[in-house]
Parts: structure tokens; C-alpha cells; sequence
């Protein structure tokens, strides 16, 4: 396939970049609360993602593979975009993808740790950003140098990292049509953002879920009132909340009930989901933190993993206008507000999504209560087009030799715009989406990690892709 490398080298050299550039480099930027925008109001005077830029940008210059040239993309009232440009000694065009922004805080952190609190425990950094999605753009540029290393030829490789991604990318796409001509047409698209069924193989995302997220606050009085005296008469804005969002779920089951928000799941991802289940069955229900006693929502494990992958879901993600309940008096709130967040499957158009959830919501509301909605910037899901034979079989080879066990592949039912972004642009380019999000490493959520082995492997893993490129 590609030129002969030495496997061995190889995995040395980026475990030795890894420890003495890479992780030193993470803690740095763990420590910094680079929350994405639309957790931020105040992003650009807080100045948290001018100190990321600049950890990223300078960290870059003295590792730059050899013939690269780094350009940072800044445009007004609009988050930078970082492109690291590779020249090729071979036919092909390969674009790299990574972001450096960051979910917030979230409660729910031991107490020996925290989101800006970096600490190594056993193989895992943990922090807030290392695994989702820091160590893309550092990983990267070492599966690069190391394979400049062994004088391989290689394409050419673009790497781009964002820095609103957790805010669904509202940036990227004026960035991607400025920076076209840079990008021209790729043949190969390697995203480091995704997730792993486990940390013993090479893991590839075949499938993405999209998303609408929107804040619905429903009013009933203009403020709140003693509850002996009114309650029963004017009807509760959280019972309206409930029964609005019954329009969407079924509240017994957690189905969805609007139809255009659903989809006839493909056969051939049916069949490659049964695969994924017979290797990670016991894995299942161990990979969340239940609280003892309790179940998931089906335990049927095919079902099981469709629902988080495939299937459309809502939940409710953020609340205002409740106090806490020691603070709560005997009195009716004037209103409930709800951050609810739609998961919908691959192939299912976000605004025709966002079209019927808006009906549903707003029309003919009980008691003709105020209903206001405010969508958060929607991004439809994603489906790979059918893998080239050369690169399944490097991604066999890779996970061969550095796990001792052949490559998986499954979908996921997290969302990365950029990719619905490019599948669209690009229908005839392969993808490589992968990552180091595995069990429990909790992206989002509290204690979340960096499996350090998992990561350094993969690098390896994309290293060997990269060899064995074909245009």
C-alpha cells in the first residue's frame, strides 16, 4: 500500500512527542475556561480565546512540520479559524479537522477535580476541553512530523481548527467559502472529534446525529402570586411546559412523536450496528453512570445503541425561573423556561426539523398562554458515504498494529457540523472521523478525561492512514 514504515519508530517517536510536547502543552490549555460563544456572551473581552489562540499559534511555530506555513483567519464579531497548510510530495489533498473551544463547567466534579483543573491520574488527563477537542490540533501536527521523519512522501495535508464548534460552527461556514480556494476539493477528510466503543481498537464514526437546541419560555401571570390562593384557577407554566413538550415526546416511553424529526434507518447501518453490539455488549450499560437500581430506557442492546445513534430524542438540558428548593415559597411562578435539546438522525434536514418543532410549540398553545421560542444555531446529522477498500484496509492495519486487533466502526449520537458542512460540499470525499471520547471520558459532563495510551495510538493510527493515502 503505502511506503514501508517502521512501526516500531514510529509509535516511539509520537509517544516521545506526545510526553515531552503534547501533554505539557493540554495542561496549559485545560487551565484556560475557553468556553465556546454561546456559553459566553462576553467571549472576546474576557480574552480567554485570544490565550488559547496564541498557546495554539506559538506552540505551532516551533513545531511546524517541515515546508508548513501557519495563517491565522480572524474576521469581525467572529471567532478565529487556525490553518496550518502541509505542502505535499504526492497527488491528493487531505484536510484536517479540530476546534479549541470548550462546553462549560457543569457541576457534578469530584473533589479532587474540576473543568480548569488539570490533573494526571493513572493513563488520564483530566479537564475540561483535553480529549473534546484539545488534543486534536497538537495530534495531528505529530502524526505528520513523525511520518517527515521517516522521509515517507505524503500528500497535502490542510489542517484547520475552529474555535465555535460547541456553538454548532456559525462561523465555519463564512470561513469555508473565504478559504475555498486554500481548500480546494479534499480527497480525504480526518476529523479527530468523535468517540471509541472502547480503548483496545481503532474506532471510526460512521454516523452523526443532528441537533436543534432552542430555550421555549411559556407565561402565564405577569408575576408570581400566592399559590393558596391562585393555584387550580390560573393554570401552572410548568404543567403548560409539560404538556407542550408532550407534542414532541411521548413522556411514557421517550419516543417522538412528530414524524418529521424521524427516519427509515439503513439496512447496511443496521447491520454494522449488530457488528458494533457483539463487540462492546458488556460494555453497554456500563458505560454511563447509573445510580444503583437504575435502568436505561430498553434493554435490548440493538435498540439500545439505536436509540442514542439513529433515533431521534429530546431532552431537557437547562431550567430558569424555578428557584432552589429551599429558597421556594408557597407562591405560582409567573413563568417556566426550558433549554431543551432535539437529537435528530443523519439524513433528516435540520430545518424542516426545526420547522415542525416550531409548530408544534407555538401553535394553539393551552390557555393561550405566551409562548416564546429562540433557536440556537441548528445543524443537520451526517452519514459517511461508502469506505474505498484502501483506506478500510489502512485503518485495519493501523488498529492491527498498534492495538493487535482489527478496526470498528459505528455512529454516534453526538453532532459535528463541519462534517454535514463538507459531506454536503464534498460527496466524493472518503472520511476518517475518530477520536478519543470512550467510556466515561464524559465530554460536556463532569470528570471529564483524556485516556492518554488510547490517544498516543491513535495518532499512530492516522499516521499509517496518512502512508497509506490514495488520491
Amino acid at each position: 500500500m503505502g511506503e514501508v514504515l517502521n512501526n516500531k519508530t514510529l509509535e516511539k517517536d509520537i509517544n516521545s512527542f506526545w510526553d515531552s510536547d503534547i501533554l505539557p502543552t493540554l495542561i496549559k490549555y485545560i487551565k484556560i475556561p475557553n468556553v465556546s460563544p454561546s456559553f459566553d456572551a462576553d467571549w472576546k473581552s474576557n480574552g480567554h480565546m485570544d490565550k488559547v489562540l496564541k498557546l495554539a499559534t506559538s506552540w505551532t511555530k516551533r513545531n511546524l512540520p517541515e515546508g508548513a506555513s501557519l495563517d491565522v483567519k480572524e474576521s469581525k464579531n467572529r471567532t478565529p479559524l487556525i490553518l496550518i497548510d502541509v505542502p505535499g510530495t504526492k497527488n491528493g489533498n487531505v484536510l484536517m479537522y479540530g476546534h479549541l473551544d470548550k462546553q462549560p463547567e457543569m457541576e457534578g466534579w469530584n473533589k479532587d477535580l474540576g473543568p480548569w483543573k488539570p490533573v494526571i491520574k493513572g493513563n488520564k488527563l483530566y479537564g475540561r476541553g483535553g480529549a473534546d477537542d484539545g488534543y486534536a490540533l497538537f495530534a495531528s501536527l505529530c502524526s505528520i512530523k513523525s511520518l517527515q521523519k521517516q522521509n515517507v512522501n505524503l500528500p497535502r495535508i490542510l489542517i484547520m481548527v475552529e474555535f465555535s464548534e460547541e456553538s454548532g460552527s456559525p462561523d465555519l461556514p463564512h470561513y469555508i467559502n473565504k478559504c475555498k480556494n486554500k481548500i480546494g476539493k479534499p480527497d480525504l477528510v480526518i476529523c479527530l472529534d468523535s468517540g471509541a466503543g472502547d480503548y483496545k481498537r481503532f474506532w471510526t464514526t460512521t454516523s452523526l446525529r443532528g441537533l436543534i437546541g432552542l430555550k421555549m419560555r411559556v407565561d402565564v401571570i405577569k408575576e408570581g402570586v400566592h399559590s393558596g390562593g391562585a393555584s387550580g384557577y390560573v393554570p401552572s407554566s410548568f404543567r403548560i411546559a409539560r404538556q407542550l413538550l408532550s407534542r414532541i415526546e411521548n413522556e411514557k416511553t421517550g419516543e417522538i412523536v412528530l414524524e418529521e424529526l424521524k427516519i427509515k434507518i439503513p439496512d447496511f447501518r443496521l447491520k454494522e450496528t449488530k457488528e458494533y453490539v457483539k463487540v462492546v455488549k458488556n460494555n453497554l450499560k456500563t458505560e454511563f453512570p447509573f445510580v444503583t437500581g437504575a435502568e436505561p430506557s430498553t434493554n435490548n442492546d440493538l435498540e439500545g445503541v439505536l436509540r442514542r445513534t439513529w433515533r431521534p430524542a429530546l431532552s431537557t438540558v437547562g431550567a430558569s425561573g424555578l428557584p432552589k428548593p429551599d429558597n421556594a415559597g408557597n407562591v405560582l411562578r409567573p413563568f417556566t423556561e426550558l433549554q431543551l435539546s432535539i437529537r435528530i438522525p443523519p439524513m433528516v434536514d435540520h430545518e424542516k426539523a426545526k420547522t415542525a418543532v416550531e409548530k408544534a410549540l407555538k401553535n394553539s398553545p393551552p390557555y393561550n398562554a405566551k409562548v416564546e421560542i429562540k433557536f440556537d444555531e441548528p445543524a443537520s446529522g451526517w452519514s459517511a458515504p461508502k469506505t474505498a477498500s484502501w483506506l478500510q484496509e489502512a485503518m485495519n492495519e493501523g488498529s492491527k498494529a498498534f492495538f493487535n486487533k482489527p478496526s470498528c466502526s459505528i455512529g454516534e449520537g453526538g453532532t459535528i457540523p463541519f462534517m454535514a458542512m463538507l459531506g454536503k460540499q464534498f460527496p466524493k470525499a472518503q472520511f476518517v472521523i475518530t477520536g478519543v471520547l470512550g467510556p466515561s471520558s464524559n465530554a460536556h459532563g463532569p470528570n471529564e478525561f483524556l485516556h492518554v495510551p488510547y490517544a498516543k495510538k491513535l495518532t499512530a493510527c492516522v499516521s499509517l492512514i496518512l502512508n497509506n493515502f490514495r488520491s
